[in-house]
């Protein structure tokens, strides 16, 4: 069960071309596609004479033209054209979706369209930052991940995990020795985890140069139903934990910014990019970021798939849960109020 009336990444901007593109948000079949003016339209994907999906059709300049007939629709869903005849049957429609593009994503709309409300796009100014850098993901695509959406966020603020996938990298054992705050909002759960004096992980040791021990922090906010941000930052010993001020001459920092769209109950569209707040123009690390973060995410899809595999075999299989969980049951129980509260309101 999703919530619908919110903001969910459909694709990045440069996936779609001049072509339609075909995508299943929350389950529904979308085509979009970009207009001779450069702006990009969200349909359902069927033609509502025979239900061809509309993505195997063709864009024409302010429209998109059905590969079977012919039929011609605009931005707005209505039907603008039939080959050989003047008039538009009555009900020649299909649903359009509101569209916004923001961070280099298109947002898509799945729910009411009377309750709009671009408010609720997460602000990561970060990203629009000159101050900053922003690399996306995947080169700009989407992992597709064998998974339920929730699990994904259930990693993302399951920090002790990095402590046992990821221990090339992001990850050690000293995590454990410290304790997660869990902060509870509107509509937003944060998870902050302090780790003091202790030695940096290994991609934190190459990035900042540290000789000897650091002090980290690593806080996850979700805004739901799915934007989730990871902040991670090193920094000499005493020097102070300043998310989102970190400077080069005391440590690094960064931030992960996920958005797992569902693509079925059991499947997630995985869209990410990283922000750093260090060596900004160097190309080596840009590099860096473009490849060595692949590995990681690809650990975490093995992890997840197989969990999936799981549950869908063993339905209501016992599980416990351990104190490390109380972010990720914070933003649960979140979401399924948001979602009664949606369902009271329909």
């Amino acid at each position: 069960m999703f919530l619908r009336n919110a903001w969910y990444v459909a694709a990045w901007e440069a996936e779609i071309g001049d072509q339609p593109f075909a995508r299943t948000i929350l389950g529904d079949p979308v085509v979009l596609f970009r207009m001779a003016d450069g702006e990009i339209a969200a349909l359902e994907d069927r033609c509502c004479h025979r239900s061809l999906p509309l993505s195997l059709g063709t864009v024409v300049g302010e429209r998109i033209q059905c590969g079977y007939h012919g039929l011609e629709f605009n931005r707005s869903g209505t039907c603008v054209k039939v080959p050989g005849q003047s008039k538009i049957p009555p009900g020649a429609e299909v649903r359009a979706y509101p569209v916004v593009r923001r961070y280099g994503w298109v947002w898509i709309w799945p729910g009411d369209p009377d309750r709009v409300d671009e408010a609720l796009l997460p602000d990561w100014w970060w990203c629009e930052s000159p101050e900053w850098k922003t690399i996306p993901g995947r080169g700009s695509t989407p992992l597709h991940v064998e998974a339920n959406y929730l699990l994904i966020s259930d990693n993302l603020f399951d920090i002790t995990h990095l402590s046992y996938v990821h221990t090339s990298s992001i990850g050690n054992l000293d995590i454990m020795d410290f304790p997660v705050k869990t902060q509870r909002f509107d509509r937003r759960a944060v998870m902050t985890r302090l780790v003091l004096d202790r030695p940096p992980a290994p991609f934190y040791k190459k990035a900042g140069g540290f000789e000897g021990n650091v002090d980290r922090w690593l806080i996850t906010t979700s805004d739901l139903p799915c934007y989730i941000v990871n902040d991670a930052g090193s920094v000499e010993v005493g020097t102070g934990i300043t998310p989102g001020e970190a400077d080069e001459a005391r440590g690094v920092e960064m931030k992960v910014m996920n958005v797992p769209t569902p693509e079925t109950e059991t499947s997630t569209h995985y869209f990410y990019a990283h922000a750093r707040h260090f060596k900004i123009d160097s190309e080596e690390w840009d590099e860096i970021y473009r490849t060595q973060f692949t590995d990681v995410f690809d650990e975490d899809k093995v992890i997840l798939e197989a969990q999936q595999r799981n549950i869908s075999s063993v339905n209501g299989a016992h599980e416990i849960d351990i104190n490390g969980d109380a972010p990720n049951i914070l933003a649960r129980n979140m979401l399924d109020e948001l979602i009664a509260a949606e369902q009271q309101q329909s």
